[in-house]
């Protein structure tokens, strides 16, 4: 299924309701990578919002804390002053998209998993445009809390923003030096190439 035309994420979501029909559903962003190696994804992040989603029946959202200078990068949510650690959920009471930050009500990011109700099915199809004069999933997930629960699912690890093009260079490095074939020589190649006591015979062009 493609979406045509760069309408935004809820205009993306909205056009897979053909597929999905009138079901609950789970919606993943392929420019965020959640850290294999802080994390066991069998079992935490994804999963354990699924597990909290059958348990409650209320829509969860990956959040990850984010410095206040990056807030205007996501959409970001208000869970009104609760305090939550990794793999802990709680009730949203806002959410905005890439605000401002003198306007952001709190640093507390989506991360780009979402496990939501069917209930948003029928709020994606009259989302007005928002920011970025864009369908913005946020803002459907914003009205959907006025008619149930929608809680913040705290990220358990780490993830890498490939969407960032430091972030999509970050990732690489990172994972290459892991790698359970390759890290030992990536690892060499770039020690050396970072030595400032050796010159490198690589020049950026």
């Amino acid at each position: 299924m493609r979406q045509g035309e760069a309408k935004g994420l809820g205009h993306a979501v909205l056009c897979a309701k053909p597929i999905i029909g009138d079901d609950d559903f789970v919606v993943l962003l392929p420019d965020v990578i959640l850290d294999a190696y802080t994390a066991d994804q069998k079992t935490e992040n994804l999963a354990a919002m699924i597990t909290r989603f059958k348990a409650t029946s209320a829509s969860q959202i990956m959040l990850e804390p984010v410095p206040e200078q990056d807030v205007s990068k996501y959409g970001i949510a208000d869970i009104d002053g609760a305090v939550i650690t990794a793999g802990e959920s709680a009730k949203i009471k806002t959410m905005v998209e890439k605000p401002s930050v003198g306007d952001a009500p709190s640093n507390l990011a989506v991360v780009g998993r979402y496990v939501l109700s069917k209930t948003i099915w029928q709020l994606l199809s009259k989302t007005p445009v928002g920011a970025g004069g864009e369908i913005q999933l946020t803002d459907a997930i914003d009205m959907l809390m006025k008619i149930e629960a929608v809680e913040a699912f705290h990220m358990s690890g780490r993830a890498h923003d490939c969407g960032d093009k430091l972030g999509y260079l970050k990732a690489i490095v990172e994972y290459s030096m892991r790698d359970e074939n390759l890290g030992t020589d990536f690892t060499s190649f770039v020690t050396e190439l970072v030595n400032p006591n050796k010159p490198s015979h690589l020049k950026a062009v």
